[in-house]
Order: structure tokens, then C-alpha cells, then sequence
């Protein structure tokens, strides 16, 4: 693994492997930490199938919020897509896991439509695996703030992000065009 690789673990309540995959650490700001990911990489749910992503896309992973955040370059339909977890816990600096507590709050390219998606698995899930009444609170508070947040243009949903996105594509063609010439010379 390389030096600035994270590997990102999202697993259900009762511990099942969800999605996972790995990222090249950007930088921290105010907001959190910063990952990202060119087109072509791999990501995975549980023992599925890989499924390789079009598009380069960022992710933040805030401190002490229950909530993470993915912001996708063109062409994807959804420009940012959050999770609504437990708070991410950092096992090393190489690695962060957290538990996906099914909602999601999506802003959609097209129209900047900001939704609410994935209340019927929220409510099936809470029984089948018994989610407290604390994470019950604090998934429901976390989609109302995010839905606020984004609507009201908060950082980093409103442009924020964007310098991280541009930095994951400059260092990734940077890098390209000197192994090229390393190649070449």
C-alpha cells in the first residue's frame, strides 16, 4: 500500500462488509479529510463483483460528525453523494471505517435537486438489526442538517470542494506526464 493510500470500509450494523475500496490521501482542512480517487478505480459492496467508477470523484471524511461525503466529477448523474453513518473511526492513518446507517442525501447534477433517499431501508433496518434510539437520533439529525447545509449552500457543498477536485486531477496528470517521460527517457 502507498504511503498516501486509505483504505475506506463501510460495514453494515452487525458488522457485514458493505462498500469498500481504496483512495489517495488529498489534505485536511476545516471540513475534514480529504480523499480521492481517479476513473477506473474499483470499488466494492461486500463480496460482489467489483464496480469500476467513470468518473474521478473525492470524498470528505469529517471529524465527529456522522455523515460522509462524496463529490463526483462529470459524468455522473449524482454530483454529491452522502452517507449517513456512525462517526468515522480512523484505525491508522491508513485506514478508516465506519458503520452505513442506510440514508443517504444526494444533490443531482441535472437540476441540483437535493434528496432524501433510502428511508425504506433506514426504517426495515432499524428493526432487523436493532438500532438504538442514540443512532436513530443522530442519523435522522445528521440527514436533516446535510439536506439544510446543502440546500442553503453551506461549505464545503457549495464550492468547497471543488479545489480538491481540481487537485486529484492536476497531481493525477502531473504524474502521468512525468512517468511518461520517465518511460520515454
Amino acid at each position: 500500500m502507498a504511503a498516501n493510500e486509505v483504505r475506506v470500509t463501510y460495514t453494515k450494523y452487525d458488522g457485514s462488509l458493505h462498500w469498500h475500496y481504496r483512495m489517495q490521501r488529498l489534505g485536511t482542512d476545516q471540513h475534514g479529510v480529504w480523499l480521492g480517487a481517479l476513473a477506473g478505480t474499483p470499488i466494492q459492496r461486500g463480496g460482489e463483483r467489483p464496480v469500476v467508477l467513470e468518473q474521478p470523484w473525492i470524498q470528505l471524511i469529517p471529524e465527529d460528525r456522522w455523515w460522509t461525503a462524496a463529490f463526483n466529477a462529470e459524468p455522473a448523474a449524482t454530483e454529491l453523494y452522502c452517507d449517513i453513518t456512525t462517526r468515522p473511526e480512523w484505525l491508522h492513518p491508513g485506514e478508516v471505517t465506519m458503520i452505513d446507517l442506510d440514508l443517504d442525501v444526494l444533490r443531482m447534477r441535472a437540476d441540483g435537486q437535493v434528496l432524501l433517499v433510502d428511508e425504506d431501508e433506514f426504517a426495515e433496518h432499524r428493526v432487523r438489526y436493532g438500532y438504538p434510539a442514540e443512532v436513530i437520533e443522530q442519523a435522522e439529525q445528521a440527514a436533516g442538517w446535510l439536506i439544510a447545509a446543502i440546500r442553503a449552500g453551506a461549505e464545503p457543498f457549495r464550492v468547497g470542494y471543488r479545489a480538491w477536485l481540481d487537485r486529484l486531477i492536476t497531481d493525477s496528470a502531473a504524474a502521468r506526464t512525468a512517468d511518461e517521460e520517465s518511460a520515454a527517457g
